[in-house]
């Protein structure tokens, strides 16, 4: 018997509709939906275990993934099995973690897990931008402690007009691409990409999103009451002692408060604060320590949090010394590596990014096989975060998800700048070699130079910047930090990433931590934003005013050339063989593409200095060779015959035909070495294909002047003798 389903449909307002529903699958999950759109169908299922884990944070893990299933697809390479998470799902990940982790209770320390699945595929639904929807609805129906309904949208913008949800295809004419993330009374977590759009615009499109996001959360509520509200579980709250707080907050508040005003550097700083942890608590007996030692570290973190804080919002001082809107000493360098297509250091306070370029053919494209979405990224940035870069060792285990999402951000910075007409793929690597703020940011600046000092012809160098607000809600104050530090970051109530050129925005990240933040102290945060972007952008063009001209003496040269269809075989040769040897004997990197729409063969030619690129360039021009009917071409003999000379086109090496004898002179020739010889260069006339031999035919003699007297021989008849119009259908057959 199916059980029983509820259901409720959210209208996108254009005639598409979003359902939820939960009843059919994943029962024995404490919470599970199935959130459909069209043909696109996600399974969200949450469980939280029931007795509290032995840490001291939330370990929450939020898994995506699509199924090749969904798509009617195979997964791609050796093992036929969905195998790790791809980028995209990473992302998408991360997208929804931002958004849910806030919203537990701090001291709700239950192993917590979310799995959002694709279970079914749409090519005009984009997956990723219901998978918060579908979390937070699973949630809602579970008894987990949880604040409130959240959803996420995507909002894309074609021709001026805002759309909720667009599908890719109305994407790739947005100027705006943006994930929003919020509840029904606060927006939380944005990220996307645009075409240097104004701060306005951006909080407008936000607007836009938050709006649809509210009709969303309430049809969650409406769900779960239907399905049954769950009464909210009990859990272990963490040990709280008021007496201890006060104690720790009255003897660390005022000397943690004197050292953050000192503005000192990050280790001198630490190591102040270390010590003044050390002398609170040797203020306590080795049994109070050994009862209460978690409480006093952290209570002595939240005095810590208040003094800074405090020191912010009253005298406009910070942790460095500096004031709210300053940014710390920038410096840069271009050509640091000499192997390397472009290279450059960018260096902002304690926080060091160093980019290098690599150019290529098609053939290093990024390809992306996910069931949701299939093609390629000629333009790609990864980004790398070791330990040393914060003074820490810890062992490396591949990529994280956080370098993925931070390499994405500054990917997405960037790749509006790079021209259509690029001929290259490029890659783009940040080593991030120190960090105390913002590497994402660092990245995007030295990856602006970079692509710059290799020859990449930006349309316009692109900067960035990472801001924090502090703000009391109890007096109003607030104050928007500028090019924030690692600490300021943890202690702030919003950590946003701005990245843009002189004339708008092309990226940007934001997470907001507290509820009801204004528009007007959002609108405001952006345009310091904007101060901050083009103060360091204008650090950046005074390294590098603007892109080389030339790629580097050692990097290669990029050259594209279209040629017909039906030449593309003759190019490759049987098994590969022309194309091959002409790479090994050129030192090139040749590349063939068609071209979906014309047909045409793209061939890319991929080499160091002009020598060999140009030697490619004469052998396709030889195989694109057609001589025309009555023009003259020099020749050159490269093989003797009997009946005449197989001569070569000196426009167009490669290209033979046959010289005949009888076309050497006007006089009759016994020898063809009695006229020429090998290595012999001359002219001849070229009549196009005999209709008698079907053949090419070239004539030495056709530029000769006649001999005096000369005498024309009869026409050959269709049998080839000279005996004039003959009839022989009367002769008798011959006999044995």
């Amino acid at each position: 018997m199916i059980p029983k389903t509820f259901k409720e449909v959210i209208d996108l307002g254009d005639g598409r509709e979003i359902s939820i529903e939960t009843g059919k699958l994943a029962k024995q999950a404490h919470g599970s939906v199935v959130v459909q759109s069209g043909k696109c169908m996600l399974l969200c299922t949450v469980v939280s275990n029931y007795k509290q884990a032995d840490v001291d944070f939330l370990p929450l893990t939020v898994d995506y993934r699509e199924k090749f299933a969904a798509a009617g697809r195979y997964p791609g390479g050796f093992f036929k099995r969905e195998a790790r998470p791809s980028d995209g799902e990473v992302l998408t990940m991360r997208l929804v973690d931002r958004v849910l982790r806030p919203l537990f209770p701090k001291d709700y320390h239950s192993e917590t897990q979310v799995m959002i699945q694709l279970m079914s595929h749409d090519d005009d639904v984009m997956p990723d931008a219901m998978a918060g929807l579908a979390a937070s609805a699973a949630i809602q129906l579970s008894d987990f402690p949880f604040e409130c309904a959240i959803s996420e949208a995507r909002v894309g913008r074609v021709n001026g007009e805002f759309i909720i949800n667009p599908t890719r295809t109305q994407l790739e004419e947005s100027d705006i691409d943006m994930m929003i993330g919020a509840s029904a009374d606060s927006v939380m977590m944005v990220e996307g990409e645009m075409d240097e759009i104004s701060e306005e615009e951006m909080t407008e499109a936000i607007k836009f999103a938050h709006e649809a996001i509210k009709v969303q959360c309430a049809a969650q509520i409406k769900l779960a009451e239907a399905f049954g509200k769950k009464e909210v579980r009990e859990y272990e709250p963490e040990r709280e002692d008021e007496d201890l707080a006060k104690k720790v907050h009255t003897l660390s508040y005022d000397k943690v408060y004197a050292v953050a005003k000192a503005g000192s550097a990050k280790h001198e700083r630490s190591a102040a604060f270390s010590e003044i942890k050390e002398e609170v608590i040797a203020t306590f007996s080795e049994e109070e320590q050994e009862e209460y030692g978690g409480l006093i570290s952290k209570y002595f973190y939240k005095a810590e949090k208040a003094a800074v804080r405090d020191l912010t919002l009253n005298e406009g001082l910070r942790l460095d010394g500096r004031k709210t809107d300053e940014i710390r000493p920038i410096w840069c360098e271009v050509d640091y590596l000499p192997s390397t297509h472009g290279s450059a250091i960018f260096t902002r306070g304690e926080t060091q990014a160093l980019a290098t370029v690599t150019l290529g053919t098609s053939r290093e494209a990024n390809q992306i096989d996910m069931p949701s979405y299939e093609g390629e990224e000629r333009f790609y940035l990864h980004y790398n975060f070791p330990p040393f870069s914060t003074g820490e060792a810890r062992p490396i285990r591949g990529t994280s998800r956080r370098e993925v999402g931070h390499g994405n951000l500054a990917q997405r910075a960037l790749k509006g700048m790079v021209p259509e007409d690029c001929p290259y793929t490029v890659r783009v690597v940040s080593e991030v070699l120190e960090s105390n703020g913002s590497s994402s940011m660092a990245t995007v600046c030295s990856g602006t130079m970079a692509l710059m000092d290799a020859g990449v012809q930006l349309k316009k160098p692109v900067s960035g910047i990472a801001m924090g607000l502090i703000s009391d809600s109890d007096s109003g104050k607030y104050a928007v930090l500028s090019d924030i530090l690692g600490d300021e970051d943890h202690l702030g109530d919003m950590d946003f990433k701005v990245t843009g050129t002189a004339d708008g925005i092309t990226a940007c990240q934001m997470d907001i931590k507290v509820k009801g933040l204004s528009y007007e102290i959002l609108v405001n945060a952006l345009k310091q934003a904007r101060d901050g972007r083009l103060h360091i952008l204008e650090k950046l063009t005074d390294t590098i005013s603007a892109p080389n001209a030339e790629v580097k003496e050692h990097a290669p040269t990029m050259v594209s050339r279209r040629i017909p269809n039906e030449f593309i075989g003759a190019l490759i040769g049987p098994g590969g063989k022309v194309i091959q040897e002409m790479q090994k004997e050129t030192e090139t990197t040749i590349v063939i593409n068609e071209d979906p729409v014309t047909e045409e063969g793209i061939v890319e030619i991929l080499g160091v200095g002009s020598k060999g690129i140009d030697a490619v360039m004469a052998k396709i021009d030889s195989i694109l060779f057609k001589p025309e009917v009555g023009s003259v071409y020099e020749v050159k003999v490269i093989k003797m015959l009997d009946f005449g000379a197989v001569v070569e086109y000196m426009d167009a090496p490669g290209n033979e035909v046959l010289l005949h004898v009888s076309e050497l002179a006007w006089e009759r020739t016994e020898n063809v070495t009695d006229v020429v010889n090998m290595g012999d260069v001359f002219d001849v006339k070229y009549f196009g294909i005999d209709k008698r031999t079907r053949k090419e035919k070239v004539s030495r003699k056709a530029l000769l002047p006649k001999p005096e007297g000369y005498v024309e021989r009869p026409p050959r008849n269709d049998r080839g003798d000279r005996r004039g119009g003959r009839d022989n259908r009367d002769r008798k057959p011959r006999r044995d």
